[in-house]
């Protein structure tokens, strides 16, 4: 097993993730750094657009976390400046991604991990990756309505 999967994990058909590089990301000019880690997967990006998150893309992308205590937080902060958006595809493309990203929490997350080395708190944990095809799936069409 290699930093980002086994080999039969590469093997398996070609799917898409989403991954967004959040505010904090975007204002610590670490874009180049974090793009060039998904390159070095040898995962394929498909699509790459800087925006403003809108609200109804923000309700719809964190709709499971509607009425949890932080999710107000959560929106007020997607919201507080440009984000990232970004499509990769390659076979197991969303576990790879996964191991790159890292545990949710900065202070869990592994070194060499993108949120082990650029994170600093949970509020503030510089990207978000899908967590399965179907969250993918679902996902993708937020941000990119043209992407079928």
């Amino acid at each position: 097993m290699d930093r980002y999967g086994t080999q039969k994990e590469r093997e398996v058909s070609t799917e898409r993730t989403y991954i967004m590089l959040k505010p904090d990301a975007v204002r610590r000019d670490l874009i180049g750094i974090i793009l060039s880690r998904f390159e070095d997967t040898g995962l394929n990006m498909e699509a790459m657009r800087r925006l403003n998150v809108s609200s109804e893309q923000s309700s719809e992308l964190y709709k499971e976390h509607e009425g949890k205590p932080f999710y107000a937080n959560l929106i007020d902060y997607i919201h507080s400046g440009p984000v990232v958006a970004t499509v990769w595809s390659g076979p197991s493309a969303v576990s790879i991604a996964r191991k790159l990203i890292g545990a949710t929490d900065p202070a869990e997350a592994a070194p060499g991990t993108i949120r082990g080395d650029f994170g600093l708190v949970l509020d503030e944990n510089v990207i978000h990756g899908s967590d399965s095809v179907a969250s993918a799936e679902r996902e993708i069409p937020i941000f990119f309505p043209d992407i079928s």
